[in-house]
């Protein structure tokens, strides 16, 4: 259908996007205010096509607690755009006191009397900007309270999930817009698996309701538990925006298994120089009309350019090899080749577009295997400091070699790019050590568990107490425990008796596990069987197009 066809009083137009990750770098000379500048690009689009209402799917925020330039800046251009005379044009027929519910103005911000909004944003929040603390607050709340967002999926349970939609109605099409703030993904999961997360639909003529769901979770696999299958989502579902991964993937995917949709529009700024984040920008045009869809892609024109190629010396047989003299300085004027030509590559890729910024960021990954030896990166960044965004990590040496023990090498570590070190995700890290370290160096009564939490709390979020807490509550549980077995207060004695309590905790953990396997054997089966046959019975479904057809 053509766009004059769509846009008609039963077509809902939503602008999508995730990640936006205000006041990353903001103190950074030259990338300071990439983000902002990005985000005025975004609500701009979303203006000058007469949105509905823009979908944000997490992350607004780069940190928990926002600095005041970041605040400031989000507020300026959210005021600049969302505010104004322009008729909204849909309504909301669900219970807002649940939708809202955490809220002290329990409403959508259009209703407000006092409010003049013009583009009403809904927003989940992400785990950047998740809340925190004892009043279980986040950036977007004061936001919410500012009356410029609209915050929903919030949930306080631990235990268990209910997901109450938000209907929206706009002529004869209605959307049921289900949320989930981010969750720890084991958590998540866990809740998947025990059938503890309900998504509740509507009572009346359920059928005729578009139903959309935003989710901001590992979507690719980090591990066991660490990441959420698309299987594990209802199937009334026709389209899921799918926040935190950063690699755009904005066209619709179908799941063949559960029969709905997946958009992944990705960040809208590149936070770690990795091949995922090198992949075009772009934010969506979403139409929906009845229970059919078209997702324009919309490319965003100020996203600082990012290159990445990768090169093995070995490969270069002809150009050098280890035992050359002189061999350091001949792979030093081969990188610098590379480099000027990923330059050349970007200028010209930029010509045309004076909104592009004008340094763009640069990586090359070498793999010095086969003899090679890295060189010092220091004098090389210095030829392409006015050039670069990023001169102080343009070049990162890599080695495919087979490990000789399991120890970390905390050296290989440190020797690492600042901005990669704070790429690594530190639960990753405390997992390395409880598996590696050896038994007589490895802490015995801190868990793997608390003590990645309690740290990640620390390193994310600023709970400065969060170690603290965690060191207290186990030291108090130790000593409750030794003062029950009534143990002689020497030291060989208590190492003794908590060395039995681990083995017993080891072997209570393996018996769990195996129970939780059992347990997921099971609720695989019922997932796969009748119930999805069931619930299948009787949808309708819109026939996939192209992207300039309405699916």
């Amino acid at each position: 259908m053509s766009a004059l066809v769509l846009d008609d009083e039963d077509t809902f137009k939503i602008l999508i996007a995730t990640d936006i990750h205000l006041g990353y770098l903001e103190k950074d000379a030259v990338r300071g205010n990439d983000t902002f500048v990005t985000f005025d690009e975004i609500m701009k689009h979303a203006k000058e096509n007469e949105v509905d209402f823009i979908l944000l799917g997490g992350d607004l925020f780069h940190d928990n607690k926002p600095s005041r330039k970041a605040m400031h800046s989000c507020l300026e251009i959210m005021r600049k755009y969302c505010m104004g005379d322009k008729p909204i044009l849909f309504d909301i027929i669900s219970d807002q006191a649940v939708n809202f519910g955490s809220s002290r103005f329990p409403w959508v911000n259009y209703q407000d009397e006092n409010l003049n909004i013009s583009t009403p944003i809904f927003s989940v929040h992400g785990n950047h900007d998740d809340p925190t603390g004892a009043d279980g607050l986040c950036a977007l709340d004061l936001l919410s309270c500012a009356g410029l967002v609209n915050h929903f999926g919030r949930s306080r349970s631990v235990e268990k999930l209910e997901i109450s939609p938000i209907l929206l109605q706009k002529g004869s099409t209605k959307i049921a817009l289900y949320g989930i703030g981010s969750i720890p993904d084991e958590r998540l999961y866990r809740m998947f698996v025990n059938k503890q997360v309900t998504m509740l639909r509507p009572r009346e003529d359920e059928e005729s309701w578009f139903n959309m769901f935003v989710i901001h979770q590992n979507r690719s696999k980090h591990g066991a538990t660490n990441y959420i299958p698309e299987q594990f989502l209802d199937d009334f579902l026709d389209l899921v925006i799918w926040g935190h991964e950063h690699e755009c993937k904005i066209t619709p995917a179908r799941n063949e298994q559960q029969l709905f949709y997946v958009t992944q529009p990705g960040s809208s700024v590149v936070t770690s120089l990795s091949p995922g984040e090198a992949v075009k920008k772009h934010i969506g045009l979403l139409r929906v009309k009845g229970r059919k869809m078209n997702l324009q892609k919309i490319p965003l024109q100020t996203v600082r350019q990012f290159l990445i190629e990768d090169v093995t010396l070995a490969n270069h047989t002809d150009l050098f090899s280890p035992e050359q003299p002189n061999v350091m300085q001949k792979v030093q004027a081969f990188c610098q080749q590379k480099v000027e030509e990923m330059l050349e590559e970007a200028e010209r890729d930029r010509l045309g577009n004076p909104l592009m910024p004008e340094k763009p960021l640069i990586r090359l990954r070498v793999d010095y295997s086969g003899g090679f030896e890295p060189f010092t990166t220091m004098r090389f960044s210095q030829k392409f400091v006015d050039r670069v965004a990023n001169p102080k990590d343009i070049l990162h040496f890599t080695r495919h070699r087979e490990s000789k023990d399991n120890a970390i090498d905390f050296d290989m570590l440190l020797s690492r790019p600042s901005s990669e070190v704070l790429q690594l995700r530190v639960e990753d890290l405390v997992k390395e050590y409880f598996q590696t370290a050896e038994k007589n160096m490895q802490l015995s009564l801190l868990t793997e568990q608390g003590m990645g939490k309690a740290v990640q709390e620390y390193v994310d979020k600023e709970e400065r107490d969060a170690i603290e807490e965690l060191i207290n509550y186990q030291l108090e549980k130790t000593q409750r425990y030794l003062q029950e077995r009534r143990v002689e207060a020497s030291e060989e004695k208590i190492d003794e008796e908590l060395r039995k309590d681990q083995r017993g905790g080891e072997r209570r953990e393996e018996v769990k596990g195996r129970r939780r396997d059992e347990e997921r054997k099971v609720a695989r089966g019922k997932r796969g069987g009748e119930g999805r046959d069931e619930m299948r019975k009787g949808r309708r479904r819109g026939e996939g197009g192209d992207e300039g057809e309405m699916r």
